[in-house]
């Protein structure tokens, strides 16, 4: 997500906090401060419910981390790799593959809101320690409060609507029902676009009625309904390109040399790769080290031009996608959680034999294929080029 900055690891996932989490600490604090804490523990100054405020919206920021934290730790002890966890404003999301099964797709659904439930629990069972036996009332509104934002927190998303954790159960019962993953996600998505319609209406209405946490729900709705045509469009592009290998799909590719000059690799290479994304680059032993894109060489100064190698320049091959030419192309999407937008590159026998852009994807939802095939039909002894 963009704008987010690095907050450490959560057992080897990396934690990104993204610039608007701070807008949902303070919303949180004032909401807390100005009327949850003194119309449950009254009594207190103002200075106590403003500190305690702070803590609250900061224990139910970290019960958001634990409920994204647990999808990851299940994703990636189902062998789904899992690419980071981010907290905003509107909540938290983790980004990862995609599952192999149902059931493990389903179970990987289903613990962030079990642990939004135990947590829950638990701030409701510490809130009733804290008031009726140790006499703390401040500090037993406080954990009231954070065990029924959690138990809320699991309801809303047990909805079964994609993006939400009960849309991905959902999806997971359609899948193991009828065997079809991207069927299931698209029905899981379109009940996500009826969700998100329908609270961005109910918050609209709300927010006219005079009230502001209407406007909450209806940026929640938006968020719900973006991400669910987001999915339609991903379910109908992997069913177009299901079967499809990657030498079905990719196109033809020049390469250039890394220890060529800025200038000559300008003048000599690029008129033969003129339509390419980017351009691999080879050693002096032929071998794949890189690629360059055409921004990144006229970036050199004019004067240095003559001196400066490509291949101080190329980005390292470890910036690609690499595929095989019998690849599936959906596996290539489905593992390409670290990888998207980057191009990727099919390969065989340690040799670049084509490139994949988006728009030969796209040829595929368009049911016609973008070129003809660049690699043989029967390419089964091609080496694997991870």
């Amino acid at each position: 997500m963009n704008g987010s900055l690095p907050l450490g690891r959560i057992a080897g996932v990396p934690l990104r906090v993204h610039w608007s989490a701070p807008l949902l600490i303070v919303v949180l604090s004032f909401g807390l401060a100005g009327g949850v804490l003194p119309a449950w523990a009254p009594g207190h100054s103002g200075a106590a419910y403003d500190a305690w405020a702070v803590v609250g919206a900061l224990l139910l920021m970290v019960s958001l981390v634990a409920h994204e934290a647990a999808h990851a730790l299940v994703a990636r002890r189902s062998k789904v790799e899992v690419e980071d966890v981010t907290v905003f404003a509107l909540g938290g999301v983790t980004r990862m593959g995609s599952a192999t099964t149902a059931r493990s797709s389903g179970w990987i659904a289903a613990v962030g809101p079990l642990t939004s439930l135990f947590l829950g629990g638990l701030g409701l069972g510490a809130a009733v320690l804290a008031g009726d036996v140790l006499h703390w009332t401040l500090f037993a509104a406080l954990l009231a409060w954070t065990g029924w934002a959690n138990v809320l927190l699991a309801a809303f998303n047990l909805i079964p609507a994609a993006p939400l954790d009960g849309g991905r159960v959902l999806q997971a019962v359609i899948w193991r029902m009828r065997g079809d993953r991207e069927k299931a996600a698209r029905i899981a998505a379109r009940c996500g676009q009826v969700a998100g319609v329908l609270m961005i209406a109910g918050g609209w209405l709300e927010f006219l009625a005079g009230g502001a946490a209407g406007l909450w729900l209806a940026l929640v709705g938006l968020f719900v309904l973006m991400a669910a045509f987001s999915e339609v469009r991903r379910s109908v592009l992997f069913e177009a390109v299901r079967g499809v290998r990657a030498a079905d799909a990719m196109r033809p590719v020049a390469t250039g040399q890394d220890w060529q000059t800025v200038d000559r690799f300008l003048t000599e290479t690029m008129p033969r790769a003129a339509d390419q994304v980017v351009v691999p680059v080879t050693d002096l032993d032929g071998r794949p080290s890189g690629v360059v894109t055409v921004p990144s060489l006229r970036a050199v100064p004019l004067a240095q031009r003559a001196q400066v190698r490509v291949r101080d320049i190329a980005a390292p091959l470890e910036s690609c996608t690499l595929a095989a030419p019998d690849d599936q192309v959906t596996d290539i999407l489905d593992h390409a959680v670290k990888t998207a937008g980057r191009p990727i590159l099919v390969m065989a026998d340690r040799h670049v034999v084509g490139m994949i852009t988006t728009e030969d994807i796209i040829g595929f939802t368009q049911h016609r294929p973008p070129h003809p095939p660049a690699w043989p039909p029967t390419a089964h002894s091609a080496g694997h080029g991870r």
